[in-house]
């Protein structure tokens, strides 16, 4: 028997091709159903991942049809600065390309269909992990379970990362709080730089409430307290907060970054790690969905695919070549990203270059890699600011004011 632990996109990806493929798949999680704090944005790459497993057309999200990009002066009563908006749908803007879920929703769909391919949820909190020679014992809150694989999909705080690898570091965390806003939703998504610390705010709109948050490095020392009134000014200035009601939340948020790849391993004899709980999230965008549902997918192929004992390897490996440089590329970028300098040139580009507004949509639609990102930015021909830009991101020991950027939405009363 397989052991998921955690139902969240990655274990429900991994439970469900498993299951398809005939092996005996039980999937612990107590939670379900449940909202998570996260934007819940799907990019089309993402939903290829899951075309044949939940007919999104029929789950209740929004379409996101521009990104709001605002300048990085404070906020200011009664004053709003020029921002730049970015067409994501229309206008010659590909078709769907990002579309926000309701995490109850969306993770309920998935759970949904590794069940009906014939994996056992075990609605159990498991609260320990024991090897016995080449198995293992799963104890939960209410009794032992033998397996002969454990594959930890159970987020930051994972119980199979701490009994069978290693705890997460301060320095792979960020800290993320803010705010579920309850009367109000959206159809578009903005950057804002703030002044208080690295990092960013975001603000999806979903069917029915708007998810607002921002997240900051552990290192910071900033607290949850600090973010959510952060969040909730921002709230304010935009009068989001107009008959709405507010339910608050805080959660961290792991990634690997470009740590030595001995802090973070994705597996081992017996044991695989997936999604958050492998520290697979983009640290420049926090995005962390469609590298849960790759990893669940590759768990699956690597399990299928060869010997047991030999899987766990294949599994790091494919990780290793494939995911870990981009996410490395993507820690190297987040400094100057977040610095005051780049955030002002960021929404100057946005406002007078429709080829680096292109290039823009295809990094928030996870088009756009960040491998062979300073060749695109040369291709727009913008060659003034591509230089800049080219400067500011990749020139070692770039530093700047640091500031986060702040993800916000064009509101309406739903």
């Amino acid at each position: 028997m397989i052991a998921i632990i955690g139902a969240g996109p990655a274990g429900a990806m991994a439970a469900v091709r498993l299951a398809r493929a005939g092996a005996t798949v039980a999937l612990f999680d107590p939670t379900h159903p449940r909202e998570k704090p996260c934007g819940g944005g799907l990019t089309g790459r993402a939903l290829a991942l899951i075309a044949d497993l939940v007919d999104i057309r029929s789950l209740p999200s929004v379409v996101i049809d521009a990104a709001v990009v605002e300048p990085p002066e404070p906020l200011q009563a009664g004053r709003s600065s020029a921002a730049a908006e970015v067409r994501l749908t229309g206008n010659g803007a590909p078709g769907v390309s990002l579309v926000v879920l309701s995490r109850t929703v969306f993770d309920r769909a998935l759970v949904e269909a590794a069940v009906a391919a014939g994996a056992r949820l075990v609605p159990e909190h498991v609260v320990d992990i024991t090897r016995h020679g080449p198995q293992f014992t799963v104890r939960t809150n209410l009794r032992g379970h033998h397996a002969d694989y454990v594959i930890g999909a159970d987020g930051a705080n994972s119980i199979v990362r701490k009994k069978l690898a290693t705890p997460f570091l301060r320095a792979h965390l960020s800290v993320s709080s803010g705010y579920f806003v309850h009367g109000a939703t959206g159809s578009s998504i903005a950057i804002k730089a703030m002044a208080e610390q690295p990092g960013y705010l975001w603000s999806f709109p979903r069917p029915d409430h708007l998810a607002i948050g921002i997240c900051a490095p552990a290192t910071h020392r900033v607290s949850s307290a600090e973010l959510r009134a952060q969040s909730q000014r921002w709230i304010e200035h935009h009068g989001v907060d107009q008959g709405a009601r507010l339910v608050r939340y805080a959660w961290p948020i792991p990634s690997i970054g470009d740590r030595d790849p001995r802090e973070t391993p994705f597996a081992g004899p017996g044991w695989m790690l997936l999604g958050d709980a492998a520290g697979l999230v983009d640290p420049l965008t926090r995005e962390g969905i469609y590298y849960a549902l790759l990893s669940g997918q590759w768990a699956a192929e690597a399990l299928t695919a060869d010997l047991p004992a030999r899987a766990a390897q294949r599994y790091a490996e494919r990780l290793n070549c494939e995911v870990r440089p981009e996410i490395a590329r993507a820690a190297r970028l987040s400094s100057p990203f977040f610095s005051h300098r780049f955030a002002s040139l960021l929404v100057r580009a946005l406002r007078e270059s429709a080829p680096i507004r292109d290039v823009f949509v295809d990094l928030v639609t996870g088009v756009q890699p960040y491998r062979g990102l300073r060749r695109r930015l040369l291709a727009t021909h913008e060659w003034a600011l591509a230089a800049r830009t080219i400067r500011m991101l990749l020139t070692p020991g770039f530093t700047g004011t640091m500031r986060p950027v702040v993800l916000s939405q064009a509101t309406r009363r739903s």
